[in-house]
């Protein structure tokens, strides 16, 4: 077997593959705007070879920048496209094309890779680790009233007006509104142009038709926008809420709710931890669904990751860190002062042990170490270490994902 990387050229034979891989069919010729993979960058991309020549697997992998707690930013390689033939399952494919596309992030100089996993079991081996997680929340129509805050308003309260208009007029606004929102949200990817203008997403990168609610301050500056369209039976599908503040996303919320001619309202993408349902004036007419794992991420240079992100609380804290899959066992010391972390190898005893899919999943702050320990996947080697790992590890708000790639 062999794995080469791929060129311009061939597009087509990746596309291919990675389908027939999923036992599905391009819809469209590769040039069209719109199919997710004119956004594929090829310089990236890997193909694995049988003996005889033939394409039997496929990795990508798209250049993204990752929001860490703290506000800082950090290039990341969204890894995507990941394909191997039915006929050439179970003999080591996929563990090939990853250790190879892990070399080259590394080779990059990155120390962070992401995914979105198809099957929950398979990326895990790896070293990717489930970091955030999104909820699907319906709310039928006529119980869709939000209730009067309870606590006096705030002098800034908002003061801004909804417009509608349609994805075809609004892309610069989607696209301007989005990166402001991405760069203050831990767990968020940044979305390049490119994507907006091949429209190589889902709704609303996509040119699919869409309503845009388009919140403005009162400035008249654009800070939050829902898109949404209604399908059979009279319900509204929000794609997704993209807000900069409570405020302009609860006026949306308020939107929507409120639209004539529907029967439910289905947001598709809020954070698990989202206060809407307790805006509801029936608290019990938000149902739940679809909770579900969104991005994984896998830490390729632990004292370098750690170092990045932002930290709220002081302290310090030994990890053993055993990454298997790379064949690599270090420990080291972490030690928070003031927001900004150092990490160092050491001798000392530890206080966790872990496996670097699990620091994955601790990374952005929304697990606490303490689940995992009583998981059974990390050990705590002393009293008290999970609970001083739980205040070490908290951040000021939940990460939250919603780039498709």
């Amino acid at each position: 077997m062999e794995i080469r990387p791929t060129a311009d050229e061939d597009l087509e034979v990746f596309v291919d593959t990675i389908h027939t891989a999923f036992g599905r069919f391009p819809g469209a010729p590769a040039a069209e705007a719109g199919q997710w993979w004119s956004a594929l960058e090829m310089d990236r991309g890997l193909l694995a070879l049988s003996e005889d020549g033939r394409p039997v697997g496929t990795a990508a992998a798209y250049s993204f920048e990752l929001t860490l707690p703290g506000r800082h930013i950090a290039p990341v390689t969204g890894v995507s496209a990941v394909g191997v033939l039915p006929s050439h399952r179970r003999r080591g494919v996929l563990s090939a094309l990853m250790r190879r596309q892990l070399s080259e992030v590394r080779a990059r100089g990155e120390f962070l890779s992401v995914l979105l996993a198809s099957e929950a079991p398979i990326y895990g081996r790896f070293g990717y680790g489930p970091a955030t997680f999104t909820t699907r929340l319906t709310v039928p129509r006529h119980r869709a009233a939000l209730t009067a805050p309870r606590s006096p308003a705030p002098a800034d309260a908002d003061s801004g007006t909804v417009e509608v208009m349609r994805r075809s007029a609004c892309g610069g606004i989607l696209e301007a509104v989005y990166d402001r929102y991405r760069r203050a949200q831990p767990g968020a990817l940044s979305r390049p142009h490119r994507w907006w203008a091949l429209g190589a997403g889902q709704a609303p990168v996509s040119s699919a038709p869409r309503y845009i609610a388009v919140h403005r301050d009162a400035d008249g500056v654009a800070d939050g926008y829902a898109g949404y369209s209604i399908g059979e039976g009279g319900t509204l599908t929000v794609d997704e809420t993209i807000a900069t503040d409570d405020a302009a996303f609860t006026s949306l919320a308020r939107f929507v709710l409120g639209h004539d001619l529907v029967s439910q309202v289905v947001f598709r993408h809020i954070p698990p931890e989202h206060p809407l349902r307790w805006q509801l004036a029936d608290l019990r007419a938000g149902e739940v669904g679809d909770h579900a794992d969104w991005l994984w991420v896998r830490l390729l240079d632990v004292p370098r990751a750690l170092t990045a992100r932002g930290w709220v609380t002081d302290g310090d804290l030994v990890l053993d860190v055993d990454d298997p899959f790379l064949g690599e066992h270090d420990r080291y010391l972490l030690t928070v002062r003031e927001g900004r972390a150092s990490c160092v190898p050491t001798g000392r005893h530890p206080d966790l042990s872990l496996d670097v899919r699990d620091l994955g999943s601790l990374y952005l702050g929304g697990i606490a170490p303490s689940t995992l320990v009583r998981a059974g996947h990390v050990r705590a080697c002393r009293p008290g270490a999970a609970a001083a790992a739980d205040a070490l590890f908290r951040t000021e708000g939940p990460p939250h994902c919603l780039h498709w790639f």
